[in-house]
């Protein structure tokens, strides 16, 4: 198996909807969910799937590198942000190159960077006047939003729309591709070599 942890701060409707995916799923295992939120919802979730738990804060995940080992432990093979809002250190990085993915509510580089997420998206692309807007599946590198895209989806919005609504139409394409481009990419890198199956 393709061991995956699920980093999420949030309510974790992604993550709830990925692990509904690879539930019994021939190749990929969701093994570890990190969280730096007490209360997340995501918490929750996790705990009614049997998946483990880490609760993380900023000393032990900026200034140390301790998480290596917990994930080496659970012998992760990607990670996969899901609403996670702390921006991932160099270390992290260059353990896991081209393995960690991140999903953005925009059409990146559109409305992207630092401060730039949930809400504050939405909020923007209806301020803007947009007539269509939707998600972005990337790889993460050092810079917020800045990895290498993998995916894009878009959806039309109208102007009578509200943020609300905007944000339910991207969370639907979330939803539906997330999970699919993730398998997609794991299955690709397992039969290249560029991964072994645990």
């Amino acid at each position: 198996m393709v061991n995956i942890a699920i980093f999420a701060s949030g309510g974790g409707s992604n993550a709830a909807e990925l692990i509904r995916r690879f539930n019994g799923h021939s190749l990929i295992s969701i093994q570890l969910i990190v969280c730096n939120k007490k209360g997340a919802g995501v918490i929750d979730i996790a705990s009614r799937e049997g998946i483990e738990v880490l609760f993380i804060d900023r000393s032990f995940f900026y200034q140390s590198n301790q998480i290596l080992n917990v994930l080496k432990n659970k012998k992760i093979d990607f990670i996969v942000l899901a609403g996670f809002l702390w921006l991932i250190p160099e270390y992290l990085i260059t353990t896991f190159p081209d393995k960690i993915f991140n999903i953005h509510p925009s059409l990146l580089p559109k409305y992207g960077g630092k401060g730039m997420y949930g809400h504050f998206v939405h909020e923007a692309v209806k301020a803007n006047g947009e007539k269509e807007t939707g998600l972005t599946i990337h790889l993460v590198n050092q810079k917020y939003d800045e990895g290498k895209i993998l995916f894009q989806a878009a959806c039309p919005i109208s102007k009578d729309m509200t943020s609300d609504q905007i944000a339910g139409e991207v969370l639907k394409l979330e939803h539906l591709h997330y999970a699919t481009v993730i398998e997609n990419y794991i299955a690709l890198s397992v039969s290249k070599g560029l991964v072994n199956a645990n």
